[in-house]
Order: structure tokens, then sequence, then C-alpha cells
């Protein structure tokens, strides 16, 4: 018999408190969730209401006060500061709402990183780069430094750098914030077809147009879930989708 696939991301009970005696602060307080590998998921908020620190603590860049955590089956609580780094880089693609790509450095070198660090030889990380771009669509652009790319192309090869390392997570906050109408509505579309090749997406936004795309909305208020609802079903992605099976799926070379 199969057994089902774990999760990508498990929280019991996870809370993060700053202060003490009259001057606690609950950022995030009591949260359960899970999210299914296929899933699509949009974290909502208020400014204050605890989806930026839930964000760091499902991202590895923080550790909950109280609760745990697991990460595709890894239990956070026990790895050091070395081993965060590691499955950060392995498990993780980020997208920020600032691209945080290096200016002077070109689109394919830009999207080369998390595999130098990841130790990656040079030759393997060009083809794995280049394709990565092709997948968002800039395969024309690789030698292009952001200077020389508009907003929505940045935040595009950004996504390629993300999804370069074949991922079990791709997390992104406010992915849309510094992007004009055309070039959201180019990310979002990305976005929808990561998914439906099989990526797991989480997106903190507060933006309700970005949050129709996803499959899942997540409401925080006062660092607690209020409500969790549901507008489509999971997808069945296959075992594992490497980039050239998620380029084959969408019709690319």
């Amino acid at each position: 018999m199969t057994r089902p696939a774990r999760p990508v991301i498990a929280l019991q009970g996870v809370s993060k408190i700053y202060g003490s005696d009259d001057t606690v602060v609950r950022a995030v307080d009591g949260v359960d969730l899970l999210v299914e590998r296929g899933d699509y998921v949009a974290v909502m908020g208020a400014s204050g209401s605890g989806k930026s620190t839930l964000m760091n603590i499902i991202g590895c860049l923080d550790t909950p006060t109280r609760g745990r955590y697991l990460l595709d089956g890894v239990d956070t609580r026990r790895l050091d500061e070395r081993q965060q780094a590691v499955i950060r880089n392995r498990k993780i693609g980020f997208v920020f709402q600032s691209f945080n790509l290096i200016p002077r450095t070109a689109a394919v070198s830009n999207v080369e990183l998390p595999l130098a660090y990841a130790r990656v030889r040079p030759g393997e990380r060009r083809r794995r780069a280049l394709a990565a771009l092709d997948q968002v669509g800039l395969a024309t652009r690789a030698n292009h430094r952001p200077s020389q790319l508009s907003g929505g192309q940045q935040q595009r090869v950004a996504i390629a750098r993300a999804i370069c390392t074949d991922p079990v997570l791709l997390l992104a906050d406010e992915p849309t914030g510094a992007l004009d109408s055309h070039s959201t509505t180019e990310v979002l579309a990305l976005f929808d077809d990561l998914n439906v090749a099989g990526r797991t997406l989480v997106v903190i936004t507060h933006e309700e147009e970005v949050a129709e795309h996803a499959k899942r909305v997540l409401r925080m208020r006062d660092g607690k879930l209020r409500s969790d609802e549901r507008s489509a079903p999971v997808s069945s992605p296959p075992p594992r989708w490497s980039a050239d099976r998620l380029s084959a799926a969408r019709g690319t070379s």
C-alpha cells in the first residue's frame, strides 16, 4: 500500500512571543497548520496581524518560541543555524517584494546563486539557471543586468532563482507589491503555471487580487489564524518536478 505524501508544512501549536511581564507580544499565537504538496496558499492580514512573523517561521528565518514546525518531515527545532541555512537552500525558494538581485550581475548569474551555495558544479549551475530563465520566459535576457530589465522581468528572474534548486516550497512575500498592473498579471499567471505543474506555493499578501489566485486563503488577526477557506482542491503532482519536467509541462523547450 502506498503511503500518503507527507505535508510540506506542519505547524503544531506554534507561537512567537516577544517581551515579558506586562509587555508580552504574541506575534504568532498557537497556530496549527498543514500545507500539502501541490497546494497554493495565500496568507492575508493587516499590518501587525502576524503574517510576516509566520512567514519567517515557515521560511526558517526565525524560530518559534513554542510549538513544533516540520518542513517536509524535518523537525526544525533540532537544527542549528548552519543546518537551518542548508534546509532553506535545499527546500525553500524565496521570492521577495524587492527582488533582491545583485545589481551588477547578469540575470543568469543571479539565478545561479543558490546553486553555488549548494556547491553545484559550474557547468550544471549554468544549465539549470538557463532552464529556469526559460521557464519564466526570459531566456533571451540571461545576460542582462537588473538595471536593463523592467520590474516585472526582475521579479521573474527572482522566481527563476527561487525554482532553480527544485525546492519543495515556493515562499513569496508580497511578490507583486512593487509591480504595475501588467507585471502583476504576468507574475500571477506564472505562479498559476508553476502550481499547475506541481509546485507548492505559500504567498504572503494583503492584496485580494493576489489571494484570488490561490486555492486556499488563510486570514490572520492578532497573531491567530482566524479563518481558513478553500476554493479549489489540492493538485496531485508527480513525486518530483525537475526543471526539465516543469518546462515540458508548460510546453516550452
